[in-house]
């Protein structure tokens, strides 16, 4: 079968939410077109901005970067990674081909572990946390240290804006757990053009967040990505709701293809109106301890107070220094 775009070259993939069989190069050009389209429709950048890429070193962070190095001054594009920390998961081995594909296009690189970071691997959050009988799963932990140190390199170095590796599935997903928890303000936080809550923030943007982890996955294989083979031992530990919502969604779109597409972009425009209307939040308080953003009604932020409540008096972080 020819490709149904070009007419040309043979179909390689079938995409199913439009049906169509697609050579590899259509199929590529259709995924940047798609992402071009979903940047500029909720102005996630332009091309005066300085564009920091949160890495993970998985398929979806690798996808992220190649798109990204096709649409921006790769001279305005930096990463960061955060390396966890964790016994039997080397996660830095997984970074090698994102430094790799970085250094072709002379993209600075920032690697930190949560050791550096905090003083504490996550391991060893997670072994102190069982010791205290701490009931907080080590994602939440880990989500929270890494969304901390990721802002603040990205504005120490003067970065305007963080982008995040976050696909369709992923935003669909979230976007039901903050409906059945009823939780508005997380729902009207997942917007492109939500609320920035604080000055201390950098704002972030999800470019692949209309594109399906399935779709990710092959145009990681046709690019020369080589998928990891290890996952993070403490995956066992995610929420049980959303693991039930993702199985449920990968049946509905089974059946009816194009189904989470729908849902994300009525949702969108749902929202849109909202924010336009209604929406208008004060500025965050400061953390106590850090200075950093905290929540309403908070003394100390998220990531003080989870350390704080494992014993550490008064959690330092590592900062860097702007680079001329």
């Amino acid at each position: 079968m020819k490709c149904v775009v070009c007419g040309v070259k043979e179909a390689t993939v079938y995409q199913r939410h439009t049906g169509m069989a697609l050579c590899r190069d259509c199929f590529m050009e259709d995924i940047i077109k798609r992402v071009s389209n979903e940047v500029k429709r909720f102005d996630m950048f332009n091309e005066r901005h300085k564009l920091m890429l949160a890495v993970s070193g998985g398929k979806d962070s690798y996808v992220l970067l190649d798109v990204i190095l096709k649409l921006h001054d790769p001279s305005r594009v930096g990463v960061v990674s955060i390396v966890e920390g964790i016994e039997g998961y080397n996660r830095a081995e997984d970074l090698v081909r994102v430094k790799g594909l970085a250094s072709k296009h002379g993209v600075d690189v920032v690697v930190i572990s949560l050791k550096d970071y905090v003083g504490l691997s996550l391991s060893e959050i997670v072994s102190m946390s069982r010791e205290k009988s701490i009931n907080v799963s080590p994602c939440t932990y880990c989500g929270v240290l890494r969304r901390k140190a990721i802002n603040e390199v990205a504005r120490d170095l003067g970065y305007d804006r963080v982008l995040t590796a976050h696909n369709l599935d992923d935003e669909v997903q979230t976007a039901l757990l903050n409906v059945l928890r009823g939780d508005l303000f997380r729902l009207v936080q997942l917007h492109p053009k939500g609320p920035l809550l604080s000055s201390l923030f950098v704002r972030k943007v999800k470019p692949l967040r209309k594109i399906y982890e399935e779709e990710i996955a092959v145009y990681a294989h046709i690019i020369g990505y080589e998928f990891q083979t290890t996952d993070c031992p403490y995956l066992r530990f995610q929420p049980s709701l959303r693991a039930r919502l993702r199985e449920y969604l990968y049946r509905l779109e089974r059946k009816n293809p194009g189904t989470m597409l729908k849902f994300l972009n009525t949702l969108d425009e749902f929202l849109e109106k909202y924010l336009s209307k209604y929406v208008s939040y004060p500025e965050l308080p400061k953390c106590l301890n850090c200075g950093e953003a905290t929540a309403y009604g908070r003394k100390y932020c998220m990531a003080c107070e989870l350390l704080m409540n494992l014993g550490v008096e008064k959690p330092k972080y590592l900062r860097l220094s702007p680079r001329g």
